[in-house]
């Protein structure tokens, strides 16, 4: 794939009416970052015959499965315009921020049946803040939102449509902006969600819905109609199954045909709320119900069509697009979210394989808008990394807060680093990518050039790939046993506003033995902590917080490749406990070649901070 940035031209809207804000700019063109793959799961599609016709449209860039990208969603969607997806997307789905004022955060509880411990799941970074908190000014919001729909037209098929997901706050000004990208002959529904939520009002009626605006690119675009069952007396009154329509004089017709399916669906939907007992639940604050998003895919797209998700969240688009046997792309800038998805998606997957040994065939061809899952597309996802994220802030005023917290002294002699911590030299990576093994290429090259340097360094960010982690273990490694100068220690930064701004991270750990046995290889987790997880807990209870006695309580799942080439994690063997009071094995046997290779265990814990352990055997 193609590394290098690139500038994407995007057409002017012409639509109208035309809504006006303080600061509205339009969207010219935007910068392409390059995208990291990361992690796969699943063995990609093979283009036989039978596939051939379904992946022709599929850019050679990607493997041919379903697409996961972690990054700012501008970035990602920009990544997919350079890559060959202008005009292949067949439905896009979005629900995106309301503009509530909300401040979601995800509560987590901690593993087994004697945990009773929650606690909240991490605040987002910085740029995660300014898109996930859900608190904007006025304005920055509207250009945010103009922004996306403008490039997302970019994306769509002539025969596309697109369903952006809002409430009463903001959908007034959005439908105004959809007019002015898309155009009004555009519009085609606005769809009433409306759901059970008991409360109070003392001075209106209650807020007991959501809006999705229905869009579509052209009069061609592809439209499923719906049907809802008809009632019991209806049926009793007229001894049978029968649609109900009106013709063009608002006549009410009633036909008698035996494959009718019902009353033709209206655009208010009542669909409940997901109970908190349902195995559909995964803790996600603004998660919504598969029943809503199904109608959507049904609506709008047919077996094996492109849908998108910009605005992930928990994955439930991914998640029903992969059950009715639709390929699939879904992005979100919250580290969290792609977690949450990349799990969902693996039970969902491994079900399909399963089925699939027992049912060759799941659904013949002529039942594909049929209401049970169809033969899935893809048994295979990959997770990309975008890794310039529009973090919001300025880079200086992010260096000096910094700086003043760590008690860097700056330097401004120095070309290349940043400034002294004691006597080891800084090297400060910018806040707008995480640390990866291209800046340590960089560190080493300078080095390179500078023979006598003899003192060690600390490598300052905001996040780190966890290729980085052995590359400086590497190296470090090497200085250690020769007593070579230069060693490296990473200071990982996070930003969470709740305890007090900038503070030192202090990374998992994990204990692993591998070893080989006569039929394979037997790897043990002989302990984890998280230190983060313990001192989220302190904050929150002070002194009387509980007591972690199973390390297992901390770990979300384990996931292993036993083939590891040191630049994409390809999960072979996934521990995922089903239930919330299930702890992971933590003992497992795999099978590998008898030449050997790598192991790489990765762990994950509670709150989605990763631990990766190598082992060549």
């Amino acid at each position: 794939m193609n590394q290098k940035t690139t500038e994407v031209l995007i057409r002017p809207a012409k639509g109208r009416p035309m809504l006006t804000w303080v600061g509205k700019r339009p969207l010219r063109n935007i910068i392409a970052y390059p995208a990291q793959l990361v992690e796969t799961f699943g063995t990609e599609n093979k283009t036989d015959n039978q596939q051939a016709d379904l992946w022709h449209d599929w850019p050679d860039d990607y493997p041919k499965s379903g697409l996961l990208f972690h990054g700012d969603n501008k970035d990602v969607l920009a990544q997919l315009l350079t890559h060959g997806f202008r005009g292949k997307v067949k439905l896009i789905y979005i629900d995106p921020p309301f503009d509530s004022g909300a401040d979601y955060i995800r509560q987590v509880t901690l593993r087994g049946k004697a945990s009773s411990a929650k606690l909240e799941g991490d605040g987002y970074e910085v740029g995660e803040q300014i898109q996930y908190t859900d608190i904007w000014a006025n304005d920055n919001y509207l250009q945010f939102m103009f922004e996306r729909l403008m490039i997302l037209k970019e994306l769509l098929s002539n025969e596309g449509s697109i369903y952006v997901h809002l409430d009463y706050r903001r959908v007034a000004q959005i439908r105004l902006i959809m007019d002015e990208v898309f155009g009004e002959d555009a519009f085609r529904n606005e769809i009433i969600w409306n759901y059970r939520k008991w409360g109070r009002s003392d001075d209106a009626f209650l807020k007991n819905h959501d809006t999705l605006l229905f869009y579509s690119k052209s009069r061609d675009s592809i439209f499923n109609r719906q049907y809802v069952p008809l009632s019991e007396s209806t049926i009793k009154r007229f001894g049978g199954k029968f649609q109900i329509w009106a013709d063009e004089n608002k006549t009410r017709k009633i036909t008698t045909d035996e494959d009718s399916q019902g009353a033709f669906m209206s655009d208010v939907w009542e669909v409940s709320y997901i109970p908190g007992a349902s195995s559909e639940k995964t803790g996600y604050p603004t998660q919504k119900p598969e029943e809503l998003i199904s109608r959507v895919i049904k609506a709008s797209s047919n077996a094996g069509d492109i849908v998108l998700d910009c605005f992930l969240g928990s994955g439930t688009t991914s998640a029903v697009a992969q059950r009715l046997g639709r390929r699939w792309i879904g992005c979100d800038i919250n580290k969290g979210a792609i977690q949450i998805t990349a799990k969902r998606l693996q039970e969902i997957i491994k079900k399909q394989i399963q089925t699939r040994i027992s049912q060759p065939s799941l659904v013949s061809e002529e039942n594909k808008q049929e209401e049970h899952e169809l033969e899935p597309t893809q048994l295979s996802f990959s997770v990309y990394q975008v890794n310039d994220y529009d973090l919001q802030i300025q880079h200086n005023e992010a260096l000096n807060l910094a700086c003043e917290h760590i008690g860097i002294t700056r330097t401004k002699t120095d070309s290349f680093f940043d400034g002294v911590l004691g006597k080891r030299l800084v090297k400060i990576i910018p806040f707008n990518h995480p640390l990866s093994p291209l800046d340590l290429e960089e560190i080493k090259k300078e080095l390179t050039n500078r023979p006598e340097e003899e003192r060690d360094f600390a490598v300052v960010c905001l996040g780190k790939e966890l290729a980085a982690d052995t590359w400086i273990e590497d190296w470090n490694r090497l200085r250690k046993q020769g007593d070579f100068p230069n060693k490296i220690e990473v200071i990982e930064l996070r930003s969470d506003p709740r305890y007090g701004g900038f503070f030192t991270h202090q990374p998992a750990q994990a204990k692993v033995k591998i070893h080989r046995l006569n039929k394979g290889i037997e790897i043990v987790i002989e302990s984890f902590i998280s230190p983060t997880i313990i001192e989220r807990l302190k904050q929150q209870a002070g002194l009387l917080a509980p007591q972690i006695d199973d390390w297992r309580a901390m770990v979300d799942s384990v996931m292993i490749d036993t083939a590891y080439d040191e630049q994409v994690f390809n999960v072979v063997v996934a521990d995922i406990p089903e239930k919330k009071n299930d702890l992971v094995a933590g003992k497992y046997t795999v099978p590998v070649s008898k030449e050997g290779g790598t192991i790489a265990v990765k762990i994950t814990d509670m709150l989605g901070e990763e631990v990766l352990i190598t082992q060549a055997v």
